[in-house]
Order: C-alpha cells, then sequence, then structure tokens
C-alpha cells in the first residue's frame, strides 16, 4: 500500500468544537493508523496530538478580520481586498503544499464564510499544483432562507463546480442536493461520516491489532465465550453452534478468550480437541482462542481483562454454553455493557439471567440453539443495528472500501493528466 502525504483543511480545527472540526480529527487520526503522512492545515485551534503536524495560519479562519472586512467590500461592490487576500492565501497553500500528495479541504469551497480561500483553492486546481478534494458536508443553497446576495458574484462561485476537483459528499440526499447545485457533468462521491469504535470504546492497542489483523469489523456476527479452556465449559458446543451459523448463511466468528493450564494434561489435550473440532468443522479461521493467539509478526497474545472487556465491546452476543458453573460472572459483566446474552439452562445461569436472557438445553442440537440465537436476535433492532453501525460507518472500514480507493483514484488521476 502506498502511503500518501494528505493535507486537511478547514476553517478550524480540535480543540474548537463542532461536526466538521470532529470529522476532520476522526480522518486524520485514521490516515495516521494506516501509516500516512498526515498534516491539517486551519485558521483556529491548536496543536492538539502528537500524533500529526498542526499548522494554524489566520487566513484560513472564518472569523479572521481581514476576511470579514473583503466580504463586506465586496457586498459594496469593491472586490479589491477580496483579490488580495484570494492571492495571498494562494501563495501560501501553494508553498505549503508543496510536498502533499493529496488535498482534502472540507467545506470551504460550499460555505460562505472565507471567500478568498475559496478561490484560492480553485486557483490552485486550475493550475494543476495538487489534487483536490472537496469535502462537502453543507450549502447554504439547501435552504430557503439563505441570504440572496449569494447568487451574485463573488459569491455564486459556491453553486459551482470546478472540473478539476473532485467532490465528496456525506449522504445519498447530499448527492442529489450537490448534484442539482452543480448540475449535470461533474461525479460526486458519497463517503459517508463515520465513527470510531477504537476511539469511542477507548480499546486497547492490542485488542486493535488483533481487530485489524482479523477484520473483526467486516464481520456479520461476533460471539464472545469468556471461559477457560475447561471441558465443563463446552467450548466444542461453540465450534459446533459457529459452523451452524455459518450453514444458514451467517459469517459467525467465535472469540474464546480464556486460557488452559499448561501443566494440567487434560487441560492442554482438551485444547488440542478444539483445535481439531475447528479445523474438521473447516472453520478454524473463524475460532480464535485468544490463549493460543499469535501475531502476524509471530508475537504471542497475553490476554488480559482490558482485553477482555474490548472483545465483549465488540461482540453480537455472550455465549455461555457450560455445562456446570457455580455462578457467572460473564452474565453480569454483558448485562453491564448491554451485550445480549445466549447460555445453558443451567441453575446460576436461570438464577442470574431470569427472562432476559435467552437459555437452550444442553441437550439441544447445535442447529436448534443457532435457530434459537437467529430468532433471539432478530428481536433485537439495537443489536442489528450496532452490527450495521460497525459494517457501514466503522472508520476502519469506510477508509478500505471507500476513501482509500478514492484518494488512489484521484491521484492516479492527477498524475496521468499532468
Amino acid at each position: 500500500m502506498e502511503q500518501l502525504n494528505i493535507a486537511l483543511l478547514h476553517y478550524s480545527c480540535p480543540p474548537v468544537v463542532g461536526g466538521v472540526e470532529e470529522v476532520i480529527r476522526q480522518q486524520a487520526n485514521l490516515f495516521h493508523r494506516y501509516y500516512h503522512k498526515v498534516k491539517i492545515f486551519a485558521g483556529a485551534g491548536e496543536q492538539f496530538t502528537q500524533n500529526y503536524r498542526v499548522e494554524i495560519n489566520p487566513l484560513l479562519s472564518s472569523r479572521n478580520k481581514q476576511v470579514m472586512k473583503a466580504h463586506e467590500m465586496a457586498l459594496a461592490g469593491d472586490f479589491q481586498l477580496l483579490d488580495k487576500l484570494a492571492h495571498k492565501v494562494y501563495q501560501y497553500l501553494s508553498h505549503a503544499l508543496t510536498n502533499f500528495d493529496i488535498l482534502i479541504a472540507h467545506n470551504v469551497l460550499t460555505m460562505r464564510y472565507n471567500l478568498p480561500l475559496t478561490y484560492a483553492i480553485f486557483r490552485l486546481a486550475q493550475d494543476d499544483q495538487i489534487p483536490i478534494i472537496s469535502w462537502n458536508h453543507d450549502s447554504p443553497f439547501f435552504y430557503d432562507d439563505y441570504p440572496r446576495y449569494l447568487d451574485q458574484s463573488p459569491w455564486n462561485i459556491l453553486k459551482r463546480a470546478h472540473a478539476k476537483i473532485y467532490y465528496v459528499v456525506i449522504s445519498e440526499s447530499r448527492k442529489r442536493q450537490f448534484a442539482r447545485l452543480y448540475g449535470s457533468g461533474h461525479h460526486i462521491y458519497v463517503v459517508p461520516n463515520g465513527i470510531d469504535p477504537i476511539q469511542f470504546f477507548r480499546l486497547d492497542p492490542t485488542t486493535v491489532r488483533i481487530i485489524q489483523e482479523q477484520k473483526l469489523f467486516e464481520g456479520d456476527f461476533l460471539m464472545v465465550q469468556p471461559s477457560r479452556l475447561h471441558p465443563r465449559k463446552n467450548v466444542e458446543l461453540s465450534i459446533r453452534v459457529t459452523r451452524a451459523l455459518q450453514d444458514r448463511g451467517v459469517q459467525a466468528r467465535l472469540l474464546v478468550t480464556g486460557a488452559y493450564d499448561p501443566h494440567e494434561p487434560k487441560t492442554v489435550a482438551y485444547y488440542k480437541q478444539l483445535v481439531a473440532l475447528a479445523r474438521e468443522l473447516k472453520i478454524a479461521p473463524d475460532v480464535l482462542i485468544m490463549a493460543e493467539y499469535k501475531f502476524q509478526s509471530g508475537q504471542s497474545l497475553t490476554p488480559d481483562r482490558i482485553i477482555i472487556r474490548d472483545l465483549y465491546l465488540i461482540s453480537d452476543i455472550l455465549f455461555m454454553p457450560s455445562f456446570q458453573e457455580g455462578f457467572g460472572i460473564p452474565l453480569l459483566e454483558s448485562g453491564m455493557i448491554k451485550l445480549p446474552i445466549v447460555c445453558s439452562n443451567i441453575p446460576p445461569f436461570r438464577e442470574i439471567g431470569g427472562n432476559d436472557v435467552c437459555f437452550f438445553d444442553l441437550d439441544d442440537s447445535p442447529d436448534e440453539i443457532a435457530e434459537k440465537i437467529l430468532k433471539f436476535t432478530s428481536r433485537l433492532p439495537t443489536r442489528r443495528f450496532f452490527r450495521k453501525v460497525i459494517k457501514e460507518y466503522a472508520w476502519d472500514n469506510i477508509y478500505h472500501y471507500r476513501l482509500l480507493p478514492l484518494l488512489q483514484e484521484v491521484r492516479n488521476d492527477f498524475l496521468r493528466l499532468k
């Protein structure tokens, strides 16, 4: 994968609070996570992280006094200051972006808050200085009460698309709106705003490595079983149920977090039995036994309570098929984070779970249990929506399937046509 030098630009950035500011922070974090060099250019904000650079130039701000004066003069028909500032911003950006591969400008080509900046970026595109993506969140022209002076020069640049600029919108509805505004002949890409589960849940870096190596955000259904590898934990049933779910078209995966005692021959033999069963059922890649997990680097994983908690947070259900238990702490932990529970119908689980969990009998077949799971989870819209959000709106998935292909296309087109 080619590492790119990416510039992100907006009127302001964190710690300034705002929706676009938060998207920029998330995108910068994402690019940094995948080893791109990223830098934020803004008119207001601070160096809010040590992971990448932030450069503040007040001329990029929406509240710059000179810019606001230029707007006032333009309303009176005097464009002299506007032109002067546009040239000054153009010169600044031409120099500042020399070593960058691509510029992503958020909202500054669609909103009326800094016309000199808008004109400067149009000139950068016209002069083939750098490939430019205009990331369009909003436009005043979508609202009936927009100021009518925006229909006139120089403001009407905000309703025009530049042939050399690529346009990204954040939803299909926004795409229809911008298509009507810009007219035909301009390709508009849809890349939704996302959410970063890694930051939202404050996932441990070790968990993040597992998620990325195993592509856990891309699956349909994750079952977590936080049990020691002991025969009474009935992990073999979990493996068979995983197979039964896959036979029903569900891309299910099993996360077993418990360890075994290497000094106890019985549990060592049980672990080997589980590995053999997963291979026999042809689902070995989908049964992740964390006690023996090795990273692609060859490093062994040492699961701890934080990693176990993280796997709860990204899973769809807690699955506990134990033959025997004295209590059932994992049920309490799952209750704390609203994780649906499917478990064997044994006394301690009945005592804890009552009518709020899904029970199965230990003599139920894997197929019967799989059907119970699907019926139970089909009645949980929050579970379905959770998986939809992870698959479609997690920034990592957006990056792999939408954003990175777009960056590569834009960069390759620019190099080919230049």
